[in-house]
């Protein structure tokens, strides 16, 4: 019986690299297919030909063009009134034939036009070669997609001519609907990708150049037969090949040659997460965290949290301040949702900065820092501005005091009100306001450090960047509601931003050996926009920024699970649950390297050349933020990504636990049933 054949549980549409990696996939759905004398493989030229190669190289067959020209009707080239395919067959759409009033001639003479390019690519193509004798054999033909199908209805008519036993289609994408209307004409279907809606081939390739004369020549020259290169592939598949490639990481935290290897001499190393809520990424991230400080030298921790929050936290760690605890340091972290630095690895992290942090001092060492690199501070950052004022300068408090009462009219404490009010005209934009701040703060600066030295000069800075954080939260909140990419990069450029100012402040302050940085956000804002889907709408990422400033002087470090709990809420604002974690989907970063078959391993291609391919490869990957909702998972955390471009080093952790809130709730202490409770099944 015919199929439509696609991977049991696909994404609704897989977006391939290039044409050459959609012919790799569907050689895997052609296994049975594969070295069996009376198969042949036809590609569709010229755009089938890529495609078809890696098919026919997979399956160690003979691989040949078949041409198929597009009849447009005359005077409108963009209408298909019919098709031409090798052989002399020629298709004829009626409909369009009847609508656009084609006569007799008018069709003689496009068929004649097409037909004299169609026997001169195919001479040009096989550059002398015979074509191959199709009758009695199994003939695969191959194209880069269907859209309407009418090329290859015309392929597959003139292929009847010439007595195949079997017609098989195969293409990496196409509608649903087209593969099923063949299904019932032609003896076999794979159809790789059947994406609702369909709108166009091209959208499910990140590379859907034209292919050349030039390339189809070669391709075709290029034999598929007794290279070996058919069984190498099918023989190892890029789970076989990362298992050569991995290095052990017992807890997510790999040994100290590999982390050398990776991080080198990088001044700026991003580590993330592909969850806010997992407890193995939080521990592995702080012991890495731990190394670099003692080890590389790194001064400062700068995490995806709010500014004023976190310079709270860093005060403790130097010793400064009134806290007593980690506890108490991070009892600052009251927005939603507090988990992420309210939780037990980060207090313990914290209490061994501060213990550091004394020993340091005793010895005359450098100290390291805790900072934050968000700015949904708003109203807080604002307060932090005035109180610094008023110890330094009561008169710029009032002026501030009095600049800042903008935000008073329409927001209370809510950023995202303020800026729904402003974006819509329901309230007065105080842009001018904040930005006058910002400009007063930077232009007194000199004035305010001269008193206490090195201890003026942090708190000039920690003044100057709550400035900044209301400058850039204002635009970002009236962003908010204009589109989510725009916010986004508000977002990320000002955490850059941070990044930047933080670096110099910390050269200035820590001598002649430039400052070194790690930085805590999640996979989305450390891994390279340009390697993802989301980068092709415009979003850019922190990581992308810091390569762009720091090219072979920073390192991006992405975090994986396949499975187990994680602390999230079920929406926006919601308390902390502890959720399970579906199995990854298939065709993703996180199914691959749970085919793996390790409990935990660092994977890079600075390591092992090997592991560039199978990391090369256009996959699904797996983010979940501070909300997870299992049962929108493909639409809510799911987007295509090249992980080898999008991350200079992955570790995956193939199960893993939620994060332990420092305040658990009943929800969270029961947790959540597995889906397959009470059996177990």
């Amino acid at each position: 019986m015919t199929t439509a054949r696609r991977r049991t549980g696909e994404s609704p549409r897989q977006v391939f690299r290039d044409r050459r990696e959609a012919g790799r996939v569907l050689a895997g759905l052609l296994g049975s297919y594969r070295g069996r004398e009376d198969v042949v493989v036809l590609g569709l030229a010229r755009g089938g030909v890529p495609v078809a190669w890696e098919v026919a190289a997979a399956l160690g067959v003979p691989l040949d063009a078949f041409i198929v020209r597009k009849l447009g009707a005359p005077g409108r080239d963009e209408f298909a009134m019919g098709a031409l395919a090798t052989g002399g067959r020629v298709v004829v759409n009626d409909d369009v034939v009847r609508a656009l009033g084609v006569t007799p001639q008018q069709m003689r003479d496009v068929a004649e036009r097409e037909g004299r390019e169609l026997v001169r690519r195919e001479a040009a193509y096989r550059g002398g070669r015979p074509p191959l004798e199709l009758a009695g054999q199994t003939v695969i033909l191959v194209d880069d997609g269907l859209a309407t199908g009418a090329s290859m209805m015309a392929a597959v008519q003139a292929l009847r001519e010439m007595d195949p036993a079997e017609i098989v289609i195969a293409v990496p994408a196409a509608p649903e609907s087209t593969c099923r209307e063949f299904m019932a004409i032609v003896d076999d279907v794979v159809c790789a990708s059947m994406p609702t809606p369909f709108l166009a081939v091209g959208e499910s390739f990140w590379d859907f150049s034209q292919v050349s004369d030039d390339e189809v020549r070669l391709l075709l020259a290029t034999p598929t037969v007794g290279t070996g290169t058919g069984s190498l592939r099918l023989a190892e598949t890029a789970a076989d090949v990362l298992r050569r490639c991995v290095v052990d990481a017992p807890s997510g935290v790999p040994p100290r040659e590999a982390l050398e290897e990776v991080i080198g001499d990088a001044r700026v190393v991003l580590i993330g997460e592909s969850s806010h809520g997992t407890e193995e990424f939080y521990r592995a991230r702080a012991e890495i965290t731990k190394w670099l400080i003692e080890e590389k030298g790194f001064c400062a921790v700068a995490a995806e949290a709010d500014w004023p929050d976190a310079y709270r936290v860093n005060r403790y760690v130097r010793g400064q301040g009134h806290d007593a605890s980690a506890d108490q340091a991070l009892s600052g972290f009251e927005r939603f949702p507090a988990w992420m630095w309210r939780n037990t690895v980060v207090a313990e992290f914290v209490d061994w900065l501060h213990a550091h942090n004394s020993r340091q001092r005793a010895g005359g060492g450098e100290q390291a820092g805790f900072y934050g690199l968000d700015l949904y501070s708003l109203h807080r950052s604002m307060r932090e501005v005035i109180r610094y004022l008023e110890n330094v300068d009561p008169a710029a408090a009032g002026r501030a005091r009095e600049r800042y009462a903008c935000f008073d009219h329409t927001s209370a404490d809510d950023g995202q009100a303020y800026g729904f009010a402003a974006a819509f005209g329901a309230g007065l934009s105080c842009e001018r306001q904040a930005i006058e701040q910002l400009v007063e703060l930077q232009r007194d600066a000199l004035d305010n450090v001269r008193r206490d030295g090195l201890l003026a000069e942090d708190e000039l800075f920690y003044a100057r960047q709550n400035a900044l954080t209301v400058r850039n939260a204002e635009v970002y909140y009236r962003a908010m509601f204009g589109g989510r990419v725009t916010s986004w990069n508000l977002r990320d450029r000002h955490m850059a931003q941070t990044l930047a100012a933080l670096l110099t402040h910390m050269d200035r302050r820590n001598g002649p050996e430039p400052a070194r940085i790690v930085v805590w956000a999640h996979n989305s804002h450390v891994g390279d926009a340009r390697a993802t889907e989301v980068g092709s709408d415009g979003q850019l990422t922190l990581g992308q920024l810091v390569r762009e400033s720091h090219a072979e002087a920073s390192r991006l470090i992405g975090f994986t699970t396949y499975t187990g709990t994680v602390t999230a809420a079920t929406e926006w604002g919601g308390i902390a649950e502890r959720k399970v974690v579906r199995p990854a989907l298939n065709g993703s970063v996180e199914e691959l390297f749970h085919e793996v078959s390790e409990p935990a391993f660092l994977v890079s291609a600075a390591i092992s050349r090997a592991a560039a391919a199978p990391l090369d490869a256009v996959r699904l990957g797996r983010a979940i933020g501070v909300i997870y909702r299992p049962d929108t998972e493909r639409q809510s955390h799911y987007y295509h990504v090249r992980p080898g471009d999008q991350f200079d080093a992955l570790i995956h952790i193939d199960r893993t636990t939620a994060l332990e809130p420092l305040e658990l709730t009943s929800v969270w202490v029961a947790g959540q049933n597995p889906e397959t409770y009470p059996t177990g099944l």
